[in-house]
């Protein structure tokens, strides 16, 4: 069952699992990508599992416009700054000063504004399924709104368009929602800015992904950057592939705080 939080006047709803095992890892906060939420992303795919199985309590939230949060209809409401600081909102209500995150996609460019903004709330960053596009184009195409607002999948052609729009239609997602937010949430850093993320950081991009960009373009960008190849997957599939799970959690115990207090 779902729990809400507010974030500047919209309702959104979010999981908090407690770790598992005898182990106490740093808590890890998941952002899912477009089209998206929680459950499909992150639960469905066996990262919560996984995760919660290494020693770490796992918060994940629906983005707004997706899943069980608030629907809104106006571009400007899905800018990536404030979609970063819902997360920042929900990491407040559950007192967590400093996690580990991780976002796919969409999700990731999310992330990736959160430590922007807040640099000291993030130890460690993955940014899955995001490549140089974070600072080099907007990842998903805008196109992506028409196949949202089109009458069916049937007229659709464009094979980008109808991968989302046929996702879409799986989640029964509200889709006049998803069009304004691929629309408003197009944000992109610059060159310096990505410098600014000075926290270790691993890109992870499917070697058959189309929409990411480079991951290793993007990773020679950061201070502390490193890219990952999930092999033979595409844009979507790579999410819970088990190669990308076993780099994803190798990296995120290589300085691992084992004697971490969860609060």
């Amino acid at each position: 069952m779902a729990e809400f939080f507010d974030s500047d006047g919209a309702r959104l709803a979010y999981l908090d699992v407690a770790p598992l095992g005898p182990q106490r890892r740093r808590p890890i906060l998941l952002i899912h990508g477009f089209a998206s939420s929680r459950r499909v992303n992150w639960v469905e795919t066996g990262w919560v599992d996984a995760l919660a199985k290494s020693g770490r309590r796992v918060v994940a939230f629906d983005n707004r416009g997706h899943g069980e949060s608030a629907k809104l209809y106006d571009p400007a409401a899905y800018r990536c700054e404030i979609m970063a600081r819902d997360a920042a909102s929900l990491l407040d209500r559950l007192g967590l000063p400093r996690v580990d995150a991780m976002g796919y996609s969409m999700g990731a460019r999310i992330a990736a504004f959160l430590v922007l903004a807040e640099p000291q709330r993030v130890r460690r960053l993955i940014l899955g399924g995001l490549g140089d596009r974070l600072v080099d184009g907007f990842g998903l195409p805008v196109e992506i709104a028409a196949a949202m607002e089109a009458r069916s999948l049937d007229d659709l052609t464009d094979p980008t368009q109808r991968m989302f729009r046929a996702f879409a239609d799986r989640g029964g997602a509200d889709r006049a929602a998803l069009a304004a937010c691929i629309r408003g949430s197009r944000q992109t850093l610059s060159e310096a800015e990505a410098r600014r993320i000075a926290c270790p950081t691993l890109a992870a991009v499917g070697t058959r992904d189309e929409v990411a960009g480079d991951a290793h373009r993007l990773a020679a960008l950061l201070p502390q950057g490193r890219a990952f190849d999930i092999p033979r997957r595409a844009h979507n599939p790579a999410v819970g592939d088990k190669n990308f799970k076993a780099a994803v959690l190798a990296f995120l115990d290589e300085d691992a705080d084992a004697s971490f207090a969860a609060p």
